[in-house]
């Protein structure tokens, strides 16, 4: 039986001793029946709120919330852009735990009423990003608790388990979970402070600068260090605010970015399904256990074939996508000429001997300097052979060279343990070839190629004959 304003108003004068109650009301705080509260007016102006457990859980929670309350020191509430509630004294009623807080001004809205757009949902998203951004030391002093990614990972590992010995869970689902639990780039996050559960009704709203803002925030008893996307899971109930608040607090966190936020926020709203079949189970209440299946199950028809993490998609048209997007720096210019001291002597004599054999004309008479002019690079057609490719080539400082100046050429016998095979060497710098032609037509002249393009594929064009031999 819930007890009356008037009881709780004899356990301020209790808590604060020095405070005189002039008026009370009885407040509704949206907490499931857990605690009893009213809101009180005292005789120096304050305006309180009391709140009184109604079971042993419900206390638990106070002492927690007063330890949170103590944690926030005046220096640790001036790096909050809102307000918290300030811890102004405790008593108890019987065997249950009471809590008196000052009263904080302002309005709550249901998950599913906030707005897309700017205000309410842009407001919670940065709100929470500051407050995420406390020094966990915060935390670490008072001896709240404090997780890692893998203790939050074991945990929700031994909750799986624990539903799955149930039997009452769907399959599908109970796999879903395990593969994400088994995905390791899922919980690479950096731990934070955070609520320990926040909710919609976490948030008190009032008017600033024209829009709807937070004002204040509520609900201390979990205030941990763990992962921040606990403090998100409620956005799977607030379809059209959902993106914008991701968003406002991926742009206020200045926190290492956490790619898969969203995805761990979606999972632990689904397992708060599984923790409701667990209270079921352990208190014996089958109204309990009925419903959470049943819940399950409606989970289970929408989501349990899929992963809560994406796969990586494998597309070639959305690697090229990506590609197109990324900047590319401007080429540098190129010597289009070649350097003997920059080229091996032997390899350089056989490249040579192969240009003086496919410089012979069909009847097998050789071309000389004085009947074949030198071919500008520009105008080489595609069709042109390797030899016109390289006739107007020149030495830079050196005197001409012949077979007999140069060593025969005796390459290294390749073998497959040291290298590819040629013939697969061969295909690549073929295939690459092929790509840079289509790729360096002019604005001016598509049909003539690049002289850097040119330059580059006469020399591809030597090393394929190379590797052929």
């Amino acid at each position: 039986m819930a007890r009356s304003p008037l009881t709780l108003a004899a356990t301020v004068t209790s808590a604060l001793p020095q405070a005189a109650v002039v008026a009370v009301r009885s407040l509704t705080e949206g907490a499931g029946g857990r605690y009893d509260s009213a809101a009180a007016d005292l005789d120096d102006g304050r305006r309180v709120v009391v709140r009184v457990a109604v079971d042993a859980d419900a206390s638990a929670d106070l002492a927690a919330e007063t330890r949170a309350l103590r944690a926030l020191t005046p220096g640790v509430r001036r790096l909050l852009p809102f307000r918290a509630p300030e811890l102004l004294g405790e008593t108890s009623l019987g065997q249950d735990r009471v809590l008196v807080v000052d009263l904080l001004d302002g309005y709550r809205v249901d998950a599913a009423h906030i707005p897309a757009g700017r205000g309410v949902a842009t407001s919670i998203g940065s709100a929470l990003a500051a407050l995420h951004a406390l020094p966990v030391s915060i935390v670490r002093t008072e001896g709240l608790p404090v997780r890692t990614p893998a203790q939050a990972r074991d945990e929700i590992t031994r909750l799986i388990d624990r539903v799955e010995g149930t039997r009452r869970a769907p399959a599908a689902l109970i796999a879903r979970w395990r593969r994400a639990v088994t995905a390791e780039e899922l919980w690479r996050f950096e731990s934070a402070v955070i609520l320990g559960g926040a909710s919609a009704a976490s948030f008190l709203l009032d008017e600033i600068d024209d829009a709807p803002g937070v004002v204040g925030v509520l609900e201390w008893h979990g205030l941990q260090v763990g992962d921040p996307a606990i403090d998100l899971q409620w956005l799977a109930g607030a379809p059209e605010a959902a993106d914008d608040v991701f968003e406002a607090y991926g742009s206020a966190s200045g926190r290492a970015p956490d790619s898969l936020l969203r995805e761990r926020a979606r999972m632990y709203a689904e397992l708060e399904f599984a923790r409701w079949l667990m209270h079921g189970v352990e208190s014996g209440d089958e109204s309990i256990v009925a419903d959470a299946v049943d819940l399950l199950e409606s989970l289970a028809t929408g989501v349990g074939h899929d992963d809560v993490v994406p796969r990586a998609s494998s597309s070639v048209d959305e690697a090229l996508a990506l590609l197109d997007r990324t900047p590319q720096a401007p080429a540098s210019p190129v010597d289009t000429s070649m350097h003997t001291d920059t080229y091996d002597p032997e390899e350089l004599s056989a490249w040579l001997a192969d240009d003086a054999e496919d410089s012979t004309d069909p009847t097998g008479t050789p071309s000389s300097d004085e009947s074949v002019p030198p071919v500008p690079v520009e105008a080489v057609d595609e069709t042109g052979t390797d030899a016109e490719r390289w006739s107007d080539l020149t030495f830079a400082e050196t005197a001409p060279l012949t077979d007999d100046d140069l060593p025969p050429r005796t390459p290294a016998p390749i073998t497959e343990a040291d290298l590819p095979s040629r013939r697969d060497v061969a295909n690549d710098v073929a295939g690459s070839d092929a790509a840079r032609r289509a790729a360096t037509r002019t604005a001016e002249g598509p049909d003539e190629p690049d002289d850097e393009a040119e330059a580059q594929r006469a020399s591809d064009a030597a090393l394929r004959r190379w590797l052929a031999d």
